[in-house]
This record gives C-alpha cells, sequence and structure tokens, in this order.
C-alpha cells in the first residue's frame, strides 16, 4: 500500500499505528470532565493544564512538582479510577471502523498506542466497539510520548519496520514521537507532519493499495 504525503512524494505503507484518544475514540468530554472534578478536588483548578496525548502521570507531575514516585502514583489513582468509570459520550471516531476494516481486508497490520494505561484504554476502546489487534499502553513502556518508544514498539509487535508504517496521531506529543521514531506520520487538527489529515475517512482515501 502507498500514501502521498504533503511534500509529494509516495512512501510505502505496510502498517499502521493509531493513537487512540482523539484519534480513532471521542473521549474528550469524558477527559475534561474527570480532571476538571480531580483538580477541584485537589485543589490545583486554577492551575490545571491537562498534557493531552502523554501519560496521567506528567499532568500530576506538572501540577506536583516536588512529589515523590510514590506520592504521584497516589495523586493519579483516584483520577485514573474516575476516567475508568465515566465512559458517557465515548464513542468510536467518524471514519474509525470504516478504516479499520480497509485494513483488514487489505491484510494491513494495525494496532493502537496510547498514553492511557491498561484498563482505561480497555474500557474507552469496549465503550467504542474497537478491538485492536495489537494495544500498546503506557504500563508496557519506559519512556511515553514524545518519546518514540511506543510506536517502535508497537512497529515491533505487528512485525513492520518503522519507516514503512504509518502513526495517525491528534495530540502535539504523539506527532513528536511518531516524528522522532522515523514512521510517517499523520496528524490531525492542523499539526505539522509528514501528511496533514482532516479526519480518519481522509486518511483512508490518501492510502492507496
Amino acid at each position: 500500500m502507498e500514501i502521498r504525503v504533503d511534500d509529494g512524494m509516495v512512501r510505502t505503507v505496510r502498517g499502521v499505528l493509531f493513537d487512540m484518544d482523539g484519534t480513532i475514540v471521542d473521549s474528550g468530554a469524558s477527559t475534561e470532565r474527570t480532571w476538571n472534578q480531580w483538580a477541584e478536588r485537589m485543589g490545583v483548578a486554577d492551575r490545571l493544564t491537562i498534557l493531552h496525548g502523554q501519560p496521567a502521570i506528567e499532568t500530576v507531575r506538572v501540577l506536583f512538582p516536588d512529589a515523590t514516585p510514590d506520592e504521584l502514583a497516589e495523586l493519579c489513582a483516584d483520577q485514573t479510577v474516575a476516567e475508568r468509570e465515566d465512559l458517557d459520550g465515548v464513542v468510536a471516531m467518524l471514519g474509525a471502523r470504516e478504516l479499520f476494516a480497509f485494513l483488514d481486508a487489505h491484510e494491513i497490520p494495525w494496532a493502537v498506542v496510547t498514553s492511557a494505561d491498561v484498563l482505561l484504554a480497555q474500557a474507552r476502546l469496549g465503550s467504542a466497539g474497537i478491538t485492536p489487534p495489537i494495544l500498546v499502553t503506557c504500563d508496557d513502556i519506559t519512556h511515553g510520548k514524545p518519546h518514540p518508544e511506543p510506536f517502535l514498539l508497537g512497529a515491533s509487535l505487528i512485525g513492520v519496520e518503522i519507516n514503512q508504517c504509518v502513526v495517525v496521531e491528534d495530540a502535539p506529543a504523539g506527532v513528536q514521537a511518531g516524528l522522532d521514531s522515523g514512521a510517517v506520520t499523520a496528524a490531525l487538527n492542523g499539526h505539522a507532519a509528514t501528511v496533514s489529515i482532516s479526519d480518519l475517512r481522509h486518511l483512508q482515501e490518501l492510502l492507496t493499495p
């Protein structure tokens, strides 16, 4: 399979690595609700900045820079449970299921590579009706996005060289991780990358068997 990227070049595609939140799963409302509620309880609502696309602990670390690793884990625990339980409005993004079926029909392996932990990922993917062949979460890696490790692991698990993978992302940290990994990086939300896409239907149109 091939894809024409923004510089006019045609690149080979043998695998696809999808971010989860904001890319294949619409979980924005749930994320905002649970983080705002958590921040109110913790007394930091006035300085909350959610680091979208990065593990939850990174958002907590910014808010509590002097916390020990054990304290950070404890601060995160309540928030991650709340996110798993708040699935109201968590659905598949437009075109997601059709794109997965297209890839399966052309025998292109794919995986979901998310900064969420495994329980949150399973909860949101289940709510959206998505069952990925391979799932990489923050529990599987040492360095989270924007480090390229998550996508390098995803590529190895689907058995495809990273430079023949397309990474699909919506957040700056994930886009940076995709670019630094060496993958063709397709970015939503107007972020600069190898190829800009408006939605998942657009990505499917750009892929040529």
